[in-house]
């Protein structure tokens, strides 16, 4: 999470003719590891056929500008790198811990959450926050804030 940097125009503009002629050579593979070569070394690797379809989902949130983090699903993550991926304080999670709000395990005296456990937890709160807006909107509108 530490060494995520910005994705520059160029590289955007790279990841997405990439993605295209990707996506298009995906298509008529046959096997299930294809054989790819490196232009530059003539080097031939082979890669399984779903390596290859999650590069092409990497080249299509690259050319979009997005940030890319690999984490494997069953890593477990701190306390700190948890209250990070939400965007909360450390105490604030500890707390939902407690509450048990989120599960989590302990490692002699350090708490490890699964990062599957956060992911989950920061779509629902995404989820409530997009109801709450709804609900906020339709009261406004109903109090006739709103002009026609």
């Amino acid at each position: 999470m530490e060494n995520l940097e910005k994705i520059s125009k160029a590289e955007q503009k790279v990841a997405f003719e990439s993605y295209d002629a990707l996506v298009s050579v995906i298509e008529q593979l046959k096997s299930s590891d294809p054989e790819i070569e490196i232009e530059e070394t003539g080097e031939k690797i082979k890669i399984p056929i779903k390596a290859l379809k999650f590069l092409g989902e990497m080249l299509k949130a690259m050319s979009k500008g997005k940030l890319i983090s690999l984490v494997p699903v069953a890593t477990e993550v701190t306390t700190q790198q948890a209250a990070e991926m939400l965007g909360c304080s450390r105490p604030h999670l500890v707390k939902l811990l407690e509450d048990g709000v989120i599960n989590f395990t302990k490692v002699g005296k350090h708490r490890r959450i699964r990062y599957e456990d956060v992911r989950h937890y920061r779509k629902k709160m995404k989820e409530q926050q997009k109801r709450h807006i709804v609900d906020i909107m339709n009261f406004d509108e109903e109090a006739g804030l709103y002009d026609s």
